[in-house]
């Protein structure tokens, strides 16, 4: 198996060709302190990697700052589709924060600034807000790409209806409509493949999916009974605080019960079948999946970042596929993702 094998996939009807697998930067200016940051995306450059995902809320704008330093150099700007998003709160103010024209544009400005670029590749929704009109929100992204300050818009966790409904507002008014969603998607949790991937298909949307390691469960650290490893995100006591059934002790062992683990443990004999990785092969099963255009990952460290680039090696069988299948069924979730509430952390994420 070589090293890396990344290929190309339109991103949506952009004609932009994108990486199957797009370094997520959540970790970045949290638990990946910003020199390290710097050196993995060298390091996702280096390995072929074209496209890389951020948002204003990670960390307060720290993830974004740390790509700016990467990119700073022209000649690494210009090969990379940066995408980024808005939404999230970034103040007390009550007026920073959702997708209304003043906060959408006054962060798109921010953002540039962080990135250190004249132009956003891609600019998403971060998260649907239903006291904001959609055609508000996609007239100031209209502005924003007539301006060039934006290239393309997409969106984030929207239901199917809801990328729909903006497609036709767009048509009704003549905007220019959403390209992409970004849902949460891996083997543990495969409902957008009732619904939205089958609309993202017929539309031309390119699909995005964020946590296809199921926020690291499939990389197989963790264990039923056992607490948290040492160094990964539920051991935080941040998110062990808000999230209470993400810990794993023996008291609780957490959101991941035994249906779950019996997905890990397929996952985890195919890793060896395959000489690769659980992660590498959970991440190759959501590549390989009609409609996907680009996973993103979110490593913390070089070394998962090059752990997940090479999972683009691992070829996923027809065979494969059913015996995940088995034991996660299509269309259903074994475990439903879903982070209802960040709370008071949520301008860390």
């Amino acid at each position: 198996m070589s090293e890396t094998a990344l290929s190309y996939r339109p991103l949506g009807r952009t004609g932009v060709q994108v990486t199957d697998i797009c370094l997520g930067t959540m970790m970045f200016g949290w638990r990946t302190e910003e020199p390290e940051a710097i050196a993995m995306v060298d390091a996702a450059l280096d390995a072929g990697v074209n496209f890389i995902d951020t948002a204003n809320v990670y960390n307060e704008g720290k993830s974004e700052t740390a790509i700016g330093k990467a990119l700073a150099p022209s000649s690494k700007r210009d090969k990379v589709v940066l995408a980024t998003k808005f939404w999230g709160v970034m103040g007390e103010d009550p007026n920073e924060r959702g997708s209304s024209r003043r906060h959408l544009i006054t962060q798109c400005e921010a953002s540039l600034r962080r990135l250190g670029t004249d132009w956003i590749d891609l600019y998403q929704i971060h998260r649907p807000s239903s006291d904001i009109p959609i055609d508000e929100t996609l007239r100031a992204l209209d502005d924003l790409i007539r301006s060039g300050k934006v290239r393309s818009i997409g969106t984030s966790s929207f239901a199917a209806w809801q990328v729909v409904e903006s497609l036709w507002v767009s048509k009704e008014l003549g905007l220019n409509r959403v390209v992409s969603e970004q849902p949460p998607y891996n083997v543990l949790d495969r409902r957008i493949e009732r619904e939205l991937v089958p609309m993202a298909q017929t539309y031309g949307i390119a699909i995005l999916p964020w946590s296809p390691l199921a926020q690291g469960f499939l990389t197989g650290k963790y264990r039923l009974g056992d607490a948290a490893p040492s160094g990964s995100r539920f051991e935080d006591p941040v998110i062990g605080e808000s999230w209470a059934n993400f810990r794993f002790t023996e008291a609780n062992p957490g959101i991941y019960d035994d249906a779950a683990h019996d997905v890990l443990d397929v996952v985890e004999a195919l890793a060896q079948e395959k000489g690769a990785t659980p992660s590498q092969v959970a991440l190759a099963w959501t590549t390989a999946q009609p409609g996907i255009t680009s996973v993103i990952i979110g490593p913390r460290t070089t070394e998962q970042l090059l752990d997940n680039v090479s999972a683009a090696a691992v070829e996923i069988t027809a065979e494969d596929c059913e015996r995940l299948d088995a034991v996660a069924a299509p269309g259903r979730a074994v475990l439903p993702y879903w982070i209802a509430d960040f709370g008071p952390h949520l301008h860390r994420w």
